[in-house]
């Protein structure tokens, strides 16, 4: 039995538009392969995070030591006078690196979003703790961080002794030519003399040997 004639159209009707359907098709499936592929990069924005691990150290006495880098010529380095600076520590009294003429200085320039920087803050308060008594200052300069945050990770979160100190727009982090390398420390003597640079993390033996060429005979 024939269809009835009404239907054909409805059926040609189809077959015309099939091929249309086909192409529509496959170019949505190419414009989401292309999406897949190349989407990705679009609209991407490069982060770079901050330069904590890279590591320069620059003991007295290079000339007679080897594996260290020296300084350029145009920043400090050590045998330099260190240069004098005032910031305000947790409870806004102003503090002077002139204060501490006479007695062994380290500058340490922090932040509590470095690991690195973290993880020495022990091995500088067990110097602290054991050469006090030779003088030893350590003042902290944290980099740009608010007072309440420094507080509770020096105070609560660590329970550090030494003092810790606001450099609130990095300005004494430039004058020192620390460029974001954090941590970065400097061993003073007593003479207000750099006796040892070190940039990167801390360790014990490091800090021992700093120590012995910044305050002398250390037992």
């Amino acid at each position: 039995m024939s269809l009835p004639q009404e239907q054909k159209p409805v059926q040609a009707h189809g077959r015309t538009h099939r091929p249309l359907f086909l192409i529509a098709g496959f170019f949505l499936l190419g414009l989401a392969l292309a999406l897949f592929i190349f989407g990705s990069g679009w609209g991407a924005t490069a982060v770079s995070p901050p330069q904590s691990s890279f590591l320069e150290q620059v003991p007295a006495n290079t000339a007679s030591r080897t594996g260290l880098v020296q300084l350029p010529s145009d920043r400090l380095t050590t045998g330099d006078p260190a240069y004098d600076f005032a910031l305000v520590d947790l409870d806004g009294n102003v503090v002077r690196l002139a204060d501490f003429h006479g007695r062994p200085v380290i500058l340490n320039f922090w932040a509590t979003w470095c690991a690195p920087c973290r993880l020495e803050m022990p091995e500088l308060q067990a110097a602290h703790s054991q050469y006090q008594a030779d003088g030893l200052v350590i003042l902290a300069l944290n980099q740009a961080e608010s007072p309440q945050v420094v507080r509770k990770f020096f105070y609560d979160d660590m329970g550090l002794t030494f003092t810790p100190l606001l450099d609130s727009e990095g300005m004494v982090a430039d004058l020192y030519g620390v460029n974001r390398l954090f941590p970065s420390s400097f061993f003073i003597n007593a003479d207000g003399e750099i006796t040892a640079i070190h940039r990167g993390m801390l360790a014990a033996p490091q800090i021992e040997a700093y120590l012995t060429e910044t305050i002398g005979s250390v037992q």
